[in-house]
């Protein structure tokens, strides 16, 4: 079973899934990276630019979704060098400190609410996040153009790509296509109607929608929705 809450470090998400049966449901990208627990061990999620099948047995997770953008800051490495990849914490970090940190949520009576909190006290460490970043997912997100977003920000086109593969792990038309996405899903998702969906999310129409469910989520969008049952 699969549930989140609002996390106390602003923007992002802590959730927990136990999975119930054989059946592991791929992970879509959406733009974020994740900080996650699994068994007495810490790892990271890198940002995804395709659907992401765990491997193995099903087994419980909890995690910690960062706000796009915000991870690498506080993990302390680009987002580019972690792009559709899971290491361990202890490859980014000091062994010690991750051991450290292991044994402080294994022995915690809520593991998601101790990985919380080491997020919390590593945001405290390096401090506020980036406005421009959030800024420009605030614009993409809304469906504005690249182009458009960069004179807002009043970045050069160059720069901002340069600043999107440190950030996001990938440059801004990506960023904005994943995006433009998690829109269409929710929307689609809501009951609205395909065709709708697609005018809604920015898609030039019902069949360029297809394509991009496609290529990001891996399935077709009906069959994308039916695996959400």
């Amino acid at each position: 079973m699969y549930a989140e809450r609002a996390s106390r470090l602003t923007g992002a998400v802590v959730w927990t899934n136990s999975p119930a049966g054989t059946g592991v449901r791929p992970v879509l990208p959406d733009g974020c990276m994740d900080l996650l627990w699994s068994e007495g061990r810490l790892l990271v999620a890198g940002p995804d630019t395709r659907p992401y099948a765990p491997e193995g047995p099903a087994r419980s997770w909890a995690g910690v979704r960062f706000f796009p953008g915000t991870a690498p800051a506080l993990l302390g490495v680009p987002a580019h060098e972690l792009r559709d990849l899971r290491v361990e914490l202890a490859d980014l970090w000091p062994a010690a400190r991750v051991r450290r940190l292991c044994d402080r949520i294994a022995a915690a009576p809520d593991p998601a609410s101790a990985l919380e909190d080491v997020a919390l006290d590593r945001a405290a460490e390096a401090g506020p996040p980036d406005p421009v970043l959030r800024r420009l997912v605030e614009c993409l997100g809304e469906g504005r153009s690249v182009s458009v977003t960069a004179a807002e920000l009043g970045l050069g086109e160059r720069r901002l790509h340069r600043r999107c593969l440190t950030a996001f792990g990938y440059g801004p038309k990506t960023l904005a296509r994943i995006l433009r996405l998690q829109r269409a899903l929710a929307l689609a998702r809501s009951g609205t109607p395909y065709a709708e969906t697609a005018v809604r999310a920015g898609y030039a129409d019902q069949p360029h929608l297809a394509r991009e469910v496609r290529q990001l989520a891996g399935m077709p969008l009906g069959e994308l929705l039916a695996s959400d049952g």
